[in-house]
């Protein structure tokens, strides 16, 4: 689950990490109110969008009066936001963060992550903040400082004080730095986050040391233990799609091409999507239904995925392993009475009584014209894009 920047500022105030004050508004008349009550010369208006970019978009602007505030506000609720990360339809903001510009001697970035590759978690910090963290490891990646967490004591202060140390910190400015990661430390536990970032970390130019910008994300398998954060979700800035699947108990995430995938499992529905994008296809969505795919479910696993405009055929690989196929042929094809397939569906499955459910829905295909089945994976993504090309 993700949260804007203004909550994830909230979130780190209330950690202890040194946050500058600042107004959450809706209208741009209430960004010139902002403006005013701050009562700063320069003040920076942030879009709160759940996408990177946003100041190459021109949704972060400095403003100099209630003018330029109220100016920049319509700009950046009446447009959508285009960045590399949101894809050409972009983001609409609705919300708008209103802020005291800080006078800035140096950017530097600071952040936790899940490391697969040393099972802990790892703080991740360089000197060159300010821009996407990706493109400092691509460019210079000896500019990224890595401490493993600790799996039980997590992050300790001589840890702490060596990552300082490596950023260049020196005497008290040192101990501020290690206190400020021992705090984002203390929070990635506390809330079972993914990621929990500041980027920019500000050293101002009279010496303090300020968190201006922040992104976390929380583990939604662990959200049973945190209604606090669950209550911060903010179901507007994700896909209604996905929303709607969410309720559903289906894990969906929309893409951009136009062959649907409805899959059983994590793992099969990756190889699915690389098969056919491997034969020339292009996946619409990620979708595992879970292990066992039952009627109600693959109705409306169909109707969402036949609510995508883009969608020009579905592909359905199914392993009967807990569930057996001829079960989830029957659900399939009643899927098909209830929604219509109005678009090319091939059905690849395998497992438990998988030679009855092929006949099954052999029966069923002068009812359900566009269905066919395919032998193997391999069969199936051709199939379907060939049916999709030729539509």
């Amino acid at each position: 689950m993700k949260i804007h920047e203004y909550q994830a500022r909230d979130l780190l105030a209330k950690a202890g990490v040194p946050v500058p004050p600042a107004k959450v508004v809706e209208t741009a008349a209430a960004a010139e109110e902002a403006f005013i009550a701050n009562g700063m010369p320069l003040q920076v208006i942030k879009a709160q969008v759940f996408a990177g970019g946003r100041g190459k978009a021109g949704f972060v602007k400095l403003v100099k009066s209630a003018a330029e505030a109220r100016a920049a506000a319509e700009f950046m609720l009446g447009n959508r936001m285009v960045s590399p990360q949101t894809g050409p339809e972009g983001v609409a903001a609705t919300k708008l963060l209103v802020a005291g510009a800080v006078d800035i001697a140096h950017e530097y970035y600071v952040g936790l992550v899940l490391d697969r590759a040393k099972s802990t978690a790892s703080v991740i910090a360089s000197a060159q903040g300010g821009v996407e963290i990706e493109q400092v490891a691509h460019s210079n990646p000896q500019a990224i400082v890595k401490e493993p967490l600790h799996p039980t004591l997590g992050l300790q202060p001589f840890q702490a004080r060596r990552v300082a140390a490596r950023l260049g910190f020196t005497g008290k400015q040192a101990g501020v730095m290690a206190g400020i990661l021992l705090k984002l430390a203390n929070v990635f536990v506390q809330y079972d986050c993914s990621i929990a970032e500041i980027n920019p970390l500000v050293l101002t130019k009279d010496g303090q040391l300020l968190a201006i910008d922040a992104k976390i994300n929380f583990d939604d398998n662990a959200l049973f233990r945190h209604a606090d954060i669950a209550a911060l979700a903010d179901p507007a800035e994700n896909d209604p799609l996905e929303v709607r699947a969410a309720k559903a108990n289906l894990n969906y995430i929309k893409l951009d091409g136009d062959i649907a995938c409805l899959v059983n499992g994590a793992g099969l529905a990756m190889a699915t999507m690389d098969v056919v994008q491997l034969h020339g296809g292009k996946p619409a969505n990620f979708l595992d239904v879970g292990g066992g795919v039952k009627a109600e479910g693959a109705v409306e696993a169909f109707r969402i995925l036949l609510s995508d405009k883009k969608v020009r055929g579905v592909l359905v690989n199914i392993f009967g392993g807990i569930a057996r196929c001829d079960l989830i042929a029957e659900a399939l094809i009643h899927a098909g009475r209830e929604v219509g397939f109005k678009v090319p569906v091939v059905v690849r499955l395998e497992g438990t009584n998988v030679e009855k459910a092929r006949e099954i829905l052999a029966k069923a295909r002068g009812e359900l014209p566009t269905l066919k089945t395919a032998t193997d994976l391999n069969d199936a993504a051709k199939q379907i894009v060939a049916a999709t090309r030729a539509a």
